[in-house]
């Protein structure tokens, strides 16, 4: 079947088939977080993004092939539930945006910086710091090349805006600055958008709106 990037908590996971890259998408509880497990198709390494909650999950998800790295978006709890497990039972490198990492209570062993790049064998992510939601957010770009971009945005860019900046104006507008020139300004209307929550959408779909977004305040 298609990808169409709509997981429940406790169903199957939805696999996006790219000519050098599986990406496979769950929902976890009990905040139905999304996690992406990222797969190298010419080396077989894996890398996760986000090991939100239910290990048990997440690790069926991995299989015996285990995962070399897992990125943390930022540092809010339900994106590393299930962190320290994972790693326990994987023995994979942590990473995390420089500016969450001490939120992070598992040790985080590979700081990022914008345009930092993380690898998964030999597909290459570009690091985005996308401030406002929290200080060190990051997003993974995948620039496909035999395709267009993937993007994913953890809780700063959602279908319908941006993440929540709790009524800060002035957090907003840096998180609103950040996903406009970063993302929307560098990367076409094509790029598939993966978020920390819900469902995925392109930067196509959501440009229209930052006028919107704007005016609302959030």
């Amino acid at each position: 079947m298609p990808y169409t990037g709509k997981v429940v908590v406790d169903g199957p996971a939805d696999v996006h088939e790219l000519t050098d890259l599986m990406i496979s998408k769950v929902a976890v509880g009990p905040m139905e977080n999304n996690a992406y497990l990222l797969r190298c198709r010419a080396t077989g390494e894996q890398l996760l993004i986000d090991a939100a909650a239910d290990a048990d999950t997440l690790l069926g998800l991995i299989g015996e092939d285990g995962i070399a790295t897992v990125v943390t978006t930022h540092r809010h709890a339900d994106h590393w539930q299930a962190l320290d497990a994972v790693v326990r039972a994987t023995g994979a490198r942590t990473h995390a945006g420089r500016h969450d990492a001490e939120g992070i209570p598992v040790p985080t062993e590979v700081l990022l910086d914008d345009g930092d790049t993380v690898t998964v064998g030999r597909v290459p992510l570009t690091v985005r710091h996308l401030r406002g939601h929290t200080p060190g957010s990051v997003a993974l770009v995948y620039d496909d090349p035999h395709g267009h971009p993937h993007v994913f945005t953890g809780d700063s860019l959602f279908p319908g805006g941006v993440g929540n900046t709790r009524g800060d104006a002035e957090a907003f507008a840096t998180l609103l600055h950040d996903v406009e020139t970063r993302l929307f300004g560098e990367l076409p209307d094509e790029t598939w958008v993966y978020p920390g929550h819900g469902a995925d959408t392109t930067l196509g779909a959501e440009r229209p709106h930052l006028p919107e977004w704007r005016e609302r305040g959030w």
